[in-house]
């Protein structure tokens, strides 16, 4: 059997030839349309440069230009199977949380503040939502925030 197989390889088979043919005849023939077109793009008029960065007024900072960010947080948090609760008021929703130096702060409507250890920056930047607001201060935030 494997006999047969390679005495049958050993010179093309008729398609293979009359490929090779029409490739052969093909082998210098340029398509229509292309043949009037010359290598060298003609010159156009000059196009006026367009800055297309936004207007200083509309840019919104970069993370490296921030002190930090903060997002309102009005369930109760749980981490690890553990309702967070503030350490010294005992509350345990209507957080702000905060993310800054890579650590996250948990604030709590009196005002205490606790680091919470076990949420990180990806933690934080997973459930945030685009900022709508900068703010030069921190009492300036906390303003807007609502605390």
């Amino acid at each position: 059997m494997f006999h047969r197989i390679r005495r049958r390889a050993k010179g093309p088979s008729e398609a293979q030839r009359q490929f090779a043919e029409v490739f052969a005849r093909m082998q210098n023939q340029v398509p229509a349309g292309f043949a009037g077109q010359s290598a060298a793009p003609e010159p156009t008029e000059r196009v006026a440069v367009v800055d297309d960065f936004l207007p200083p007024e509309l840019r919104v900072p970069s993370h490296d230009q921030l002190d930090g960010r903060m997002m309102p947080w009005k369930q109760p948090l749980v981490l690890d199977g553990e309702m967070v609760a503030c350490a010294e008021c005992g509350e345990y929703r209507d957080w702000l949380i905060l993310s800054t130096r890579d650590e996250i702060w948990l604030r709590c409507r009196a005002g205490h503040q606790q680091q919470e250890t076990r949420l990180d920056t990806a933690w934080y930047n997973r459930h945030a939502g685009p900022a709508d607001a900068t703010h030069a201060t921190f009492e300036d935030c906390l303003h807007h925030l609502g605390h």
